[in-house]
């Protein structure tokens, strides 16, 4: 049987593929949007928490990187310059949409103190429907730097870059962020702590064997 060969796009950069798509190559994008679209549709779908909004605005992050392609600096990672075009056009409908929180902050400070960073959405697809439901009720900046720093792992000094913001406004917005969602996600919390008593023996007066 014969050998599969590899492209011979497989051993050009980032920066490369995206140069070649400015001076003309019609290839270079399609390139660099196959190495990166599951990565960016996860920031898409978890920002935005719809399907049908988070695909609108991936259309619309890609064709605005395709026409933005010419004018990139090369003084960032292509990765980071796509992440911050993808958030931008998600945060963009977020805006148009007017979405508002449904609850008030309540005592912030008091909140933060226990609310935990978001819970690992691989643990569980219901935690993923619940924790994709709770964002929903954040303000957009808010969702945007949870999702990046709690959900997707960035360190804050990224999350700032992709955001345009600094990184104490990075901080305030995930500590605001978190303080309101800790009510919502409690349950996720008491399921855990419900999972590791059940985990053990109790009998005999409570206390493990």
């Amino acid at each position: 049987m014969a050998s599969v060969s590899a492209s011979p796009m497989d051993e050009v950069s980032d920066k490369e593929l995206l140069s070649r798509h400015a001076q003309g190559d019609p290839h270079a994008f399609g390139e660099l949007v196959n190495r990166h679209r599951e990565r960016m549709w996860a920031v898409a779908l978890r920002t935005l928490g719809d399907q049908e909004e988070a695909a609108d605005a991936l259309q619309d992050a890609f064709l605005s990187a395709f026409r933005a392609a010419g004018r990139f600096r090369g003084d960032a990672a292509v990765t980071t310059w796509l992440h911050r075009i993808v958030v931008n056009a998600c945060l963009d409908r977020l805006r148009r949409k007017a979405i508002r929180p449904a609850t008030p902050m309540g005592d912030e400070a008091k909140i933060d103190a226990l609310a935990p960073k978001l819970p690992d959405p691989t643990d569980g697809h219901g935690t993923l429907l619940d924790v994709t439901a709770a964002l929903r009720e954040l303000p957009y900046e808010q969702r945007a730097a949870l999702v990046l720093v709690d959900m997707m792992g960035y360190a804050v000094d990224d999350a700032a870059a992709f955001l345009e913001v600094p990184p104490g406004t990075v901080k305030s917005r995930c500590a605001r962020g978190r303080a309101r969602l800790a009510p919502r996600l409690a349950h996720l919390r008491n399921r855990q702590s419900r999972g590791n008593v059940e985990g053990t023996d109790t009998e005999g007066g409570g206390r493990p064997k």
